[in-house]
């Protein structure tokens, strides 16, 4: 699903990304609501920044990239952890990108989030370049989702990758 964000871009930077976990939800300019399997994925697109929440059995899961004034935790390239009976991943990357280069990815992306079944995408008014897009999915045990934050002023994208599963078992 593909819509414009009803506000106006403002420039921001990614070097002001944040990541959290266990937020609350906080407002949302866009949202889909998913069922994959048995769990519950809700996208919610917070303008330049992404909130996926995640329900299921085992229990919720909450994770936030946002710019978050006063945050303390800065954007990391990797993150493990475990929740209850989860194991949580995280990876975020950082691209710099030629304006051309940066255009064409930007199209590109847009196209592959807009027609997905599982995936959501908000653009600014006048600003078609900056926007932001999520896909999820289910792979066997595990739930996944992909962002990816646009900065056209800066020639940036951030890319996150998360992967949210029950803990296996080690056999004795």
């Amino acid at each position: 699903m593909l819509t414009t964000i009803k506000t106006a871009y403002t420039d921001t930077r990614a070097a002001d990304l944040a990541w959290a976990l266990g937020r609350e939800p906080l407002p949302a300019l866009a949202v889909l609501d998913l069922r994959l399997d048995e769990a519950k994925v809700q996208l919610r697109l917070l303008g330049a920044s992404h909130q996926v929440l995640l329900e299921e059995e085992h229990g919720s899961c909450s994770e936030t990239v946002a710019c978050m004034p006063g945050s303390s935790t800065p954007l990391p390239l990797g993150v493990a952890k475990r929740i209850g009976d989860w194991e949580y991943e995280f990876a975020a990357h950082v691209e710099t990108l030629s304006r051309g280069s940066f255009a064409g990815r930007a199209q590109e992306l847009l196209a592959l989030v807009a027609e997905h079944p599982y995936g959501l995408a908000g653009t600014f008014p006048g600003a078609p370049h900056a926007f932001t897009a999520m896909l999820a999915q289910r792979e066997g045990g595990q739930v996944r989702w992909r962002t990816w934050h646009a900065y056209p002023q800066e020639g940036r994208l951030v890319a996150t990758r998360t992967r949210v599963g029950v803990r296996a078992v080690a056999a004795l």
